[in-house]
């Protein structure tokens, strides 16, 4: 009996992807240098966690309404202070990033204080629970520790496919998932949403994530390669086809997985589903028309003796087609 979400997709579509590789890939590379300079040239709207600040935990008397309070915030002259609840609906998580002035105790309190003036309302009084600070000694520490786990993943992957595979494959899902964290990065930037520790865990999460659809792809390649008589190209059409129905509904659960979170998380877990989301858009997308289309070029070109078993002699190996 057929399941009809295990066949969204028919097992035999025979969509040329390839056909239009080139386009594919002249858009994978405009996009990648575009990312790279919006990225390099705007920054990161980055948030208490890499800057340094304020955390100021706030009791209200009543129930209070967060917009309520980022409002009076932003007009008392705190514009970039970011308000979630916290526990209970009385409780607020108001953080601030920090002044030149205030990276001391003292002026940490001077703002916790002004933090609690602005956001009380002579119906609704508030009172502080507890403050904390983040000097800019361990918010450096914390942007150092992002780009080596980034480092660090990256390095992980391109052995362990090398092992798993070949070293074409690992440069390729290199290429590709750095590529999907770029784009998600840039559009991050472009959009000056406050970057922080769970947009980091969600862009650590897109790696993984991109990485497992393009290992997918490869793996129905490398046995293609090794069964049918056909050109390359054939074959990663094949591949592509025949593993089309697994990527978009293991992507489609994921995404809708993550949107629920981002649409009742909270706001302390909005920038990590947004996140999710985005890196499963983009990362669906290169492991379909950019990850394969990709090893038809240059040094990168695969064939069929790049893939037969290492065990099998020069005879053996001469003799396949």
């Amino acid at each position: 009996m057929k399941i009809f979400p295990l066949t969204l997709i028919p097992a035999n579509t025979r969509i040329d992807f390839m056909r239009m590789r080139h386009i594919w890939v002249a858009l994978f590379v405009l996009l990648s240098i575009a990312s790279v300079a919006v990225v390099g040239l705007k920054g990161f709207n980055f948030a208490l966690d890499f800057t340094g600040g304020t955390a100021v935990n706030v009791r209200f008397e009543q129930a209070v309404s967060v917009d309520d309070v980022r409002e009076r915030l932003e007009t008392a002259g705190i514009a970039n202070a970011q308000v979630q609840t916290f526990g209970s609906g009385t409780d607020l998580l108001i953080r601030v990033r920090g002044e030149e002035d205030q990276t001391n105790v003292d002026g940490n309190a001077e703002l916790a204080a002004s933090v609690l003036s602005a956001a009380s309302t002579p119906e609704n009084p508030g009172r502080i629970l507890s403050t904390e600070s983040i000097g800019s000694q361990v918010s450096g520490d914390l942007r150092k520790n992002a780009i080596y786990a980034a480092i660090f993943v990256l390095v992980g992957f391109l052995l362990y496919i090398s092992v798993r595979f070949e070293w074409k494959f690992a440069v390729v899902a290199s290429l590709t998932t750095l590529f999907d964290v770029m784009v998600v990065a840039a559009l991050f930037s472009l959009t000056g949403r406050e970057f922080d520790l769970t947009v980091l865990a969600g862009l650590l999460s897109v790696m993984g994530f991109s990485i497992n659809d393009t290992i997918v792809v490869f793996d129905r390649v490398r046995e293609n390669f090794r069964v049918l008589r056909a050109d390359p190209l054939e074959v990663f059409n094949r591949s592509i086809n025949q593993t089309l129905s697994r990527t978009i509904i293991t992507s489609l659960v994921f995404f809708l997985s993550v949107l629920a979170l981002f649409l009742y998380g909270g706001g302390s877990l909005e920038g990590l589903a947004l996140t999710q989301m985005l890196g499963a858009l983009v990362g669906t997308l290169s492991s379909i028309f950019i990850a394969c289309p990709l090893l038809t070029y240059g040094a990168l070109k695969v064939t069929k003796q790049d893939l037969l078993p290492k065990a099998r002699d020069e005879e053996a190996l001469a003799r396949r087609p």
